[in-house]
């Protein structure tokens, strides 16, 4: 099969299963696709993710981006073979007990995340969740470090670290907090009423520190904070253009979270809410679970001028080679630091819970 020399497109989509299909290796050469998000139901072993990544990216020049949501805890989709994660809760307790063990336990998380995914050709995981723990939002819950956005801050930041280190960028979610609002964004549309100035004292904190030391890509939320904008945030140029971008100096990728999600209905139908979150601001918007939904934005979708596309989308790209970091992951040097992150590990009933959702 001869490569398809194509830019990458602002859309990332989904596939059913364990290996592509013909309809879908010829969605995956649409012009607008840049990316592909995988979900549990595309891993049997790493053999088979290795094959499917490799095919994803041998499809196009440059490589579709290959995305999972692998935080840690109940977000974790990958399981037989992989280091079992903990909810990053776990490294914010750690971290009132002994803040300095703590960051090195984070990056450690990091390195082990980063570095196993990149060994199977996986690209980004959609991490760290830089929400804050406000203990009133089951959808968010133990996958936050902590209440307090400096620990939050500290944790996340060395995170980040452990994940360049593993050859993988990262992705602050979910802009500008979640944590606040009981509600599930996948099933209704959360309302946080706090001021912009209360937010700029908690919960953007981590994402204005992670902005300046570089994070690349950001998530918004699918919620509306009314005395700041009347859109959800990731359908708000206030909040993506003049506070993402313009107030916390931000300029990497935003990615939508799954426009399929009850928190992005009012937006219109499917190419509506693709539409109204580019023009937002958003540089790559996420359609999950819904290849007829995919493939009607695929082909309504007109998007708005994006020159910067390509070299935003080309930070998100996977280091190194997949072969290399399987030779990573028999060193020494990564067995201590599995062996340090699979100790972090809750017991498996309490870190089982509901899926969370397919794209967070």
């Amino acid at each position: 099969m001869s490569q398809l020399t194509l830019a990458r497109g602002p859309v990332m989509v989904d596939v059913a299963g364990p290996a592509l299909t013909d309809a879908e290796r010829a969605r995956l050469c649409h012009p607008l696709v840049g990316g592909v998000i995988l979900f549990r139901r595309n891993f049997q072993s790493i053999e088979q993710l290795k094959a499917l990544t490799a095919e994803i990216h041998a499809l196009r020049h440059p490589a579709l981006l290959i995305a999972v949501d692998h935080e840690g805890g109940r977000v974790q989709r990958f399981l037989d073979g992989f280091t079992r994660l903990p909810p990053m809760r776990v490294l914010g307790e750690a971290c009132e007990r002994d803040a300095g063990t703590a960051k090195q336990l984070a990056e450690q998380a990091g390195y082990v995340l980063a570095a196993e995914l990149r060994a199977c050709g996986v690209d980004l995981s959609f991490t760290p969740v830089l929400d804050l723990d406000w203990q009133q939002c089951a959808v968010i819950g133990n996958r936050a470090f902590h209440r307090d956005p400096a620990v939050v801050s500290e944790l996340a930041l060395a995170l980040q670290r452990g994940l360049a280190r593993g050859g993988m960028a990262t992705c602050g979610k979910h802009f500008p907090g979640h944590g606040f609002v009981a509600g599930d964004s996948h099933h209704v549309m959360p309302v946080d009423a706090r001021t912009l100035e209360q937010l700029r004292q908690d919960d953007l904190v981590p994402f204005a520190r992670l902005s300046q030391a570089g994070l690349t890509s950001v998530m918004p939320a699918h919620v509306v904070y009314p005395a700041v904008d009347s859109q959800p945030a990731g359908f708000s140029s206030r909040w993506l253009q003049d506070i993402l971008r313009g107030e916390l100096g931000f300029d990497g990728v935003i990615f939508s979270d799954d426009l399929g999600m009850e928190g992005a209905a009012a937006a219109g139908g499917f190419v509506a809410r693709a539409d109204a979150a580019l023009k937002a601001g958003c540089d790559m918007v996420l359609v999950c679970n819904q290849p007829a939904r995919a493939d009607e934005v695929l082909a309504g979708l007109v998007p708005p001028p994006q020159p910067r596309l390509a070299e935003r989308l080309q930070r998100m790209a996977g280091q190194g080679e997949a072969a290399d970091w399987q030779a990573v992951l028999a060193s020494a040097d990564f067995a201590v630091a599995r062996a340090q992150v699979a100790a972090l590990a809750m017991p498996k009933d309490a870190m089982a819970g509901p899926a969370v959702g397919e794209a967070n």
